[in-house]
């Protein structure tokens, strides 16, 4: 925004513009260049104005700040115009119909008022500022706009249909002819400024042609209120039509300011084109509004700032700034917020205002703790674990975004849950958060293989989304994927390609450092797998996740041209089981023995249901429970298929005989049979 320096004068004794330059960027206040007007009017500063301080809008606003960093006195604006006798209730009335979006309407009506060029000091200093000149009473508008920041607009109130002004929403079909000669539809959210016929203005926008002041006027209506900032902002947007005017109220205005600027314009109107101004404001004020207090301890300074501020210095920043002070016990006060301060709504906001106005500069620099205490991120080592057996097998950590979208989402969604969609999502195409972290990492593999990067392995510690009877969930989830090769060819290997079986040792291996019950592969009905080749991971009694190969389908879905090896598990039964602690025992000083055992065994029961069977026997000498080989075949009864399990017994204290072996199998083998219908093969 542009100042003039000769018109920031007239309210509060400044140094040189090399000075202000220099100074009020330490308080906030940034001064982005300098330069002589144009038109010889004095000196031009331009301030960077941030959107939260819609008050600094005005060479007003920026004197307060002026004064307040250089503790001089600021000169009130007290405008009295010389009213009639006749009130202005009879000669227009005022109607709010949206008291949503319009808090504040004052109107002021003047009568036999002459238009004509405004003088040459007024003139200067709006197009030094950028405004052209127009007429004296557009001009007076303008210049209080610039001066206390309020815009205000002026009809011509023989114009006004029944001299009635109503404050509402647009109706369907409307249209009005703005200043600028654009015929513009109106849409039903549009506010508008309408009389007893039309709309007449866009609130907070712009006037209409049909109701502009011009050198036939003779009786004026000044309207000066306050418009809801999302609705101007909205209204500005899709009409494509910003000014002065909008930029302010999208910013938020003062609504105890309407009546000081309706009042200084009539000054001015009378100063500059005569006649007279009827007695009273019509002021619709539905809702007043009512000004908060804050309390403002020095304790909280000291906490804030490090650095108390004199209780007098307080008390002079906060004064020069508008605020209201008074004691509230030996190192506290009370807090009056000023109407044009609605960025200031907390403690620290006032401490905000303090810290800057008294100078960054008197706050002595001070090194930090040599040493400052960390809370440890929740569940830090159980991921530092699973990131260390990972990545020696080769894993690269990924991390993908959540919005995914949904067509490819929808692929990997459980029975009964339901996409977590986005309010405001950027596209179609990220409109959902992902149900499951397979969902970025098949993409992943995807957007590498078809780039050339064939053999890939990646992990992902991440979260997933759900919705399910209308609960939304979040679950934190480890998820895998490879795809490729296992090893390449060498001198010495032949090539190996990723399979089930590598995914499913990542995963035990990843598993090994937790306290879980011993983890199996059960049956899994997940539809994005291949039905031959997956399985849900199980510890004990409880469902960690699964993994498998991914579904033929689903590949050429995401236009993976080769086959992906998947799983993901629920970390938040890893957190709760934690890292299994160090266990330390000496090297057996006995051999072991091991027997196999072909198993001949109906096709539901997996390898998993076996070894929970031998392991439920608690046989103290028990080390190990392996699947050797599998054979199905037609040489083997209907729906039957042949296991070779292989169990090792050792022994710490003694060599075990045979006798004690063939007690142990024979155990085994009853077990086998009783709970799961399996039988020796010959």
């Amino acid at each position: 925004m542009k100042v003039l320096l000769e018109w920031l004068k007239d309210y509060v004794a400044t140094g040189a513009a090399e000075a202000l330059a220099r100074d009020l960027p330490l308080v906030g206040l940034n001064v982005e260049g300098m330069e002589a007007a144009p038109n010889g009017a004095g000196t031009l500063l331009d301030f960077e104005i941030t959107a939260n301080r819609a008050d600094l809008l005005s060479h007003y606003g920026i004197a307060r700040e002026v004064g307040a960093r250089y503790a001089q006195p600021l000169k009130a604006i007290e405008p009295k115009p010389k009213e009639a006798a006749e009130p202005a209730s009879q000669a227009a009335g005022v109607e709010i119909a949206a008291p949503d979006l319009c808090h504040r309407y004052v109107a002021l009506v003047l009568r036999n008022v002459k238009v004509q060029p405004s003088p040459d000091w007024l003139r200067k200093r709006l197009e030094a500022c950028g405004i052209a000149s127009i007429n004296n009473i557009v001009d007076v508008t303008n210049y209080v706009l610039l001066e206390l920041g309020h815009p205000t607009h002026a009809f011509d109130l023989d114009t006004l249909a029944e001299k009635k002004i109503i404050v509402r929403t647009a109706k369907p079909g409307e249209k009005l002819t703005t200043l600028d000669g654009v015929a513009r539809s109106l849409k039903p959210h549009h506010l508008v400024i309408a009389d007893a016929k039309r709309p007449v203005a866009l609130a907070g926008i712009m006037g209409g042609a049909d109701t502009e002041i011009s050198l036939r006027t003779k009786n004026v209506l000044l309207e000066s209120a306050w418009f809801d900032p999302i609705t101007t902002r909205r209204a500005a947007k899709e009409l494509g039509l910003r000014t002065e005017a909008s930029y302010r109220f999208e910013r938020g205005m003062d609504v105890e300011a309407p009546l000081r600027a309706a009042r200084r314009c009539a000054e001015m109107f009378l100063e500059l084109a005569g006649g007279e101004l009827l007695a009273g404001a019509i002021d619709a004020y539905p809702r007043r509004w009512q000004p908060p207090t804050l309390k403002l301890r020095q304790s909280e300074i000291l906490r804030i700032l490090g650095e108390a501020i004199p209780d007098a210095i307080v008390g002079q920043i906060l004064t020069a700034l508008g605020f209201s002070v008074t004691r509230a016990g030996a190192d506290a006060w009370q807090v009056t917020v000023p109407s044009w301060r609605r960025d200031v709504t907390r403690e620290v906001d006032l401490i905000e205002e303090l810290a800057r106005l008294h100078g960054y500069d008197k706050f002595p620099s001070r090194l930090p703790p040599a040493r400052q205490p960390v809370a440890p991120r929740p569940y830090a080592a159980t991921e530092a674990a699973l990131r260390r057996a990972l990545e020696a097998q080769g894993y690269d950590e990924v991390v993908c975004f959540s919005p995914v979208d949904p067509a490819d989402a929808e692929k990997f969604l459980a029975p009964g849950d339901e996409l977590a969609r986005l309010r405001n999502p950027l596209s179609e195409e990220v409109s959902v958060l992902r149900p499951s972290g397979l969902v970025s990492l098949v993409e992943t593999l995807a957007w590498n293989v078809n780039r050339g990067q064939r053999n890939a392995r990646f992990y992902e510690i991440g979260k997933a989304y759900t919705v399910r009877d209308g609960q939304f969930s979040e679950r934190r989830v480890l998820t895998l994927a490879a795809t490729g090769l296992l090893r390449e060819k060498s001198v010495h290997e032949a090539e190996q390609a990723y399979d089930f079986y590598a995914l499913k040792g990542a995963v035990e291996a990843a598993l090994e450092a937790f306290a879980l019950p011993a983890v199996a592969l059960e049956t899994c009905d997940a539809a994005w797998f291949h039905p031959a080749e997956r399985a849900a991971v199980q510890a004990g009694k409880q469902r960690l996740g699964g993994l498998g190969r991914l579904h033929p389908a689903l590949a050429a879905h995401f236009k993976l041209r080769q086959e992906a090896y998947l799983a993901e598990l629920d970390l938040e039964a890893l957190y709760a089981a934690g890292l299994r602690p160090p266990a330390y025992r000496p090297l057996p000083r006995f051999p072991g023995v091991a027997r196999d055992f072909s198993l001949l065994l109906d096709s539901g029961v997996s390898f998993g249901a076996v070894r929970r069977t031998i392991e439920g026997l608690k046989i103290a000498e028990l080390i190990s429970v392996a699947a050797v080989d599998r054979f199905r075949g037609e040489a083997l009864p209907r729906n039957k298929y042949s296991l070779l399990v292989r169990v090792t017994f050792q022994s710490f204290e003694q060599t075990l005989t045979d006798e004690q072996i063939r007690a142990h199998s024979e155990r085994i083998v009853r077990a086998l049979e009783k709970e799961l219908g399996a039988s020796l093969r010959a």
